[in-house]
């Protein structure tokens, strides 16, 4: 019932949507007299921002085409390299980059955006690195006869990935995946895996929830499991591919993520509609290129998002020694030469101060010399990973640590 009233409501937002288009087209024409006079620009620019928020999304495409390294241009080469029915394994690079290149996977959230959220950080770090990502797909869109996705598979794609990627490649986790990226990191570690990562970046991620809870975390501890399971999972409606699968649906997550900070969204939207009467089309351009990628969202398997709930915000197995994957306990202990570089913003209000930090407490079988730790000062979840901080500020500090432990100055413990 819950998916059928978002489908019935999406298609009254495109009918409005569609007809407030041609009002604003009709007032702003050049053929109209009153075209630059009277209301009819402000008129025009307040449907023009209906439009924009109320407009349905797909899934959008990286669309990075060129890089500029040291000045020169380099076009990029983008292609799928495994293929699997819940996530696509894409590889980016260029001309510019030589044999000794590092080698990057980088683990997309499975949080209700599509991996394109992190275009910004692939651009920045394919200037000097070969660059994996895990496209997640969206589950309303993999028919059922695929199976079902749990925390346990998200770990084997992690794992298979490295294996795929080769010995002495590196890791970057943005946010959720910093716990199964962490926990098939220990896995390859005690297992002695020849593809285990030389390091290991993990961004604003929730491997310990209990320290400097945010009102994500509260939401999460303040109602049993059975509530999630009850009252946020839907089944994908027959209109999908994936019709009849049980899913936490992306329209859900969004509308979480709005409410945290609803006063600052209005406010977004209210200068978007000031530029554009101002006659300002670059910077609402600006805002509405941000709102495209964040109003896009994708389904979660079902399996997936409730393990998580369970395991990462309500009983913290990862940090508390718990955590089984396949029947067997994750030794964070086991990790002693994968590098583990931890990074947070001081104004991220989704992914607490000191919640990534714990993972260097937890690897306990780790020197202190392959663990760093960076607060980013005056930076909020997002500008971890986009933006001018992320580029100017926290890459050349991703890329040095990726460079300070490279497969070639890397000693592996046996």
């Amino acid at each position: 019932m819950l998916y059928n009233l978002y489908e019935v409501q999406k298609s009254w937002f495109a009918t409005a949507g569609a007809m407030a288009s041609m009002g604003a087209e009709m007032l702003t024409h050049p053929g109209n007299p009153f075209a630059a006079v009277g209301a009819g620009p402000v008129i025009a620019s307040a449907l023009d921002v209906f439009v924009h928020a109320t407009l349905p999304r797909g899934k959008p495409s990286f669309d990075i085409e060129m890089v500029t390294v040291d000045g020169v241009s380099q076009p990029v080469t983008e292609a799928i390299v495994i293929h699997r029915p819940f996530c696509n394994l894409l590889r980016f690079t260029h001309p510019g980059l030589g044999p000794d290149a590092p080698r990057l996977l980088i683990v997309a959230p499975m949080s209700g955006h599509f991996a394109t959220l992190l275009r910004g950080t692939v651009a920045r770090l394919l200037e000097r690195a070969e660059v994996y990502i895990t496209d997640w797909a969206d589950a309303k869109m993999v028919p059922i006869e695929a199976g079902s996705f749990s925390l346990d598979d998200y770990i084997d794609h992690v794992i298979d990935f490295f294996e795929h990627i080769g010995p002495g490649a590196h890791a970057l986790a943005v946010c959720q995946p910093s716990v199964p990226t962490l926990a098939a990191t220990a896995i390859m570690a005690a297992d002695k895996h020849p593809c285990r990562p030389a390091s290991l970046t993990m961004m604003g991620g929730p491997v310990d929830t209990r320290e400097a809870p945010t009102s994500v975390n509260d939401v999460a501890m303040g109602r049993p499991h059975s509530w999630f399971e009850s009252n946020v999972i839907a089944t994908v409606p027959l209109t999908y591919p994936g019709a009849g699968r049980r899913v936490y649906p992306g329209f859900l997550q969004l509308a979480g993520f709005m409410a945290m900070n609803l006063g600052s969204h209005l406010q977004s939207h209210y200068q978007m509609f000031k530029h554009m009467v101002a006659g300002d089309g670059e910077s609402a351009d600006a805002s509405k290129a941000f709102y495209e990628e964040y109003r896009s969202v994708c389904d979660l398997p079902a399996e997936y998002y409730l393990q998580t709930i369970e395991h990462v915000f309500q009983r913290h197995s990862l940090p508390k020694g718990e955590f089984v994957h396949r029947g067997k306990t994750v030794d964070l202990g086991a990790i002693r030469d994968t590098a583990l570089l931890a990074i947070e913003g001081e104004k991220d209000d989704i992914s607490g101060i000191g919640q990534t930090r714990a993972a260097l407490h937890l690897a306990t079988g780790l020197a202190e010399s392959r663990k760093q730790y960076l607060l980013a000062p005056d930076v909020g979840h997002y500008g971890i990973f986009n933006g001018s901080k992320w580029r100017n500020t926290i890459a050349p500090v991703v890329e040095e640590w990726m460079a300070r432990h490279d497969r070639g100055k890397l000693r592996v413990v046996a």
